[in-house]
């Protein structure tokens, strides 16, 4: 199509008092169970996805997770495509543990090959369904999975591959409706908000939209 298609846009004065959007600020501090599932989504394109290689050990993952702030590593190959996830728990609740008493050795040589979750035993949620669904939609498929997180996928528009777009976060969402959680154990977590969901009288059932 010819430039002479294409019209100018328009444009008008910035107005006095006019701030700016930092990395991650478009995602609004509190929520509510009927507020947009977006806006409990780490945006992938707002923010960097926080990674690991699968070599790497037990605790550096488990470093890497407190540095950024987060419970979930995505493990990618050295050209940056998706092998897996290691979660806080993988690294710090009853599995390495177990897996010390079956086969030894010790936490020090556990590699994040030995306990990340392998991607084809991961499931996401579509970009699209995400987009027509409200936060109670997302407490409730973390519930029902019985998962502190879960991935988002859409498909890149330049050459269609399926890619991360975002991670759902259990206590990520719990912060967010203004609930503490400081644990990792899944019945927890959703224990907790439940009791803060009577407490502050958000409601708990949320109807397809």
């Amino acid at each position: 199509m010819e430039k002479s298609a294409y019209k100018s846009l328009p444009m008008k004065i910035i107005k006095e008092g006019t701030s700016y959007l930092p990395p991650g600020g478009g995602v609004p501090g509190v929520v509510k169970m009927d507020s947009p599932a977006v806006a409990v989504m780490t945006d992938l394109c707002q923010v960097p996805a926080a990674t690991i290689r699968s070599d790497a050990t037990a605790a550096q993952a488990s470093q890497a997770m407190i540095a950024r702030g987060v419970r979930l590593l995505l493990v990618v190959d050295a050209a940056g495509y998706v092998e897996g996830v290691i979660t806080a728990r993988d690294t710090m609740g009853e599995k390495p543990v177990k897996m010390l008493e079956e086969k030894g050795g010790r936490h020090d040589n556990l590699r994040v090959a030995d306990l990340m979750t392998p991607r084809d035993r991961i499931e996401g949620i579509e970009m699209a369904n995400v987009l027509k669904s409200m936060v109670g939609h997302i407490v409730t498929t973390l519930r029902d999975s019985a998962r502190q997180h879960a991935l988002v996928i859409d498909n890149n528009p330049i050459n269609g591959e399926e890619r991360i777009r975002g991670v759902f976060s259990a206590t990520q969402i719990a912060r967010q409706l203004g609930i503490s959680i400081q644990t990792f154990e899944v019945g927890t977590t959703f224990a907790a908000i439940d009791s803060g969901l009577e407490r502050w009288d958000f409601g708990k059932q949320v109807t397809q939209r």
